[in-house]
């Protein structure tokens, strides 16, 4: 994440607290207000700072999730983790540090489905699965970069919708969920990897025809 300008750093800290307040407020100016009377923020700063409209104010909480995100995980805490556990950690991460807003997350959810906010909807799930695979070390820039992220994706969300439900103790049913929901991504990455490298030794109908063009000498 870049540096943010001291407006957007002004947004991202009050971003959580807009989303606690949005519980009893809704994602309106007045959630603003709340959130920077707790923070002892000016609250024409904070109104400037932080959108109007419903949507563009779930898209700045969302945002506020990621940077929280990004600033609990530094390289050393999530360098010793397998690849499953961090982003198992960087997505229970996020459940529990939005379960103080986990009714307004019901409705920004909401807010997001209406049609003419899809397109937010998919890029603030696109850059926040790009935000988790990023904190987990993949590097990937062909084709695996899209489909990681796009798999992510659906998992989170997903796993968003189950836990909205959830009513077990420490949210036991959603963990095991999610544990369900990364095991078959992980089968399907080791069934993907074993395809690719199983491709090279695959005869191949190119390889076959060149070698009738231009035989070897």
């Amino acid at each position: 994440m870049t540096d943010p300008t001291p407006l957007e750093s002004v947004r991202r800290q009050i971003a959580l607290a807009v989303g606690e307040n949005a519980v009893f407020d809704g994602w309106t100016g007045k959630a603003v207000d709340s959130a920077a009377a707790q923070l002892g923020i000016d609250p024409a700063v904070a109104r400037l700072a932080f959108p109007k409209d419903p949507a563009a104010m779930v898209e700045a909480w969302i945002d506020g999730v990621d940077a929280a995100m990004v600033n609990a995980f530094p390289p050393e805490r999530i360098a010793a983790m397998k690849v499953r556990d961090r982003i198992r950690s960087l997505i229970w991460f996020r459940l529990e540090t939005t379960g103080p807003a986990r009714e307004a997350v019901r409705s920004a959810l909401a807010i997001l489905a209406m049609p003419q906010n899809v397109p937010l909807g998919l890029k603030t799930g696109w850059r926040s699965a790009d935000r988790m695979w990023r904190l987990a070390g993949d590097t990937a820039t062909d084709y695996n970069h899209y489909t990681k992220r796009l798999i992510l994706s659906g998992v989170y969300g997903a796993t968003l919708l189950a836990w909205l439900d959830d009513q077990t103790e420490g949210w036991t049913a959603t963990a095991a969920f999610l544990d369900r929901r990364l095991g078959e991504v992980m089968r399907f990455e080791k069934a993907k990897a074993e395809w690719t490298a199983n491709a090279i030794r695959r005869p191949s109908l190119s390889r076959f025809l060149g070698r009738l063009r231009y035989p070897p000498h």
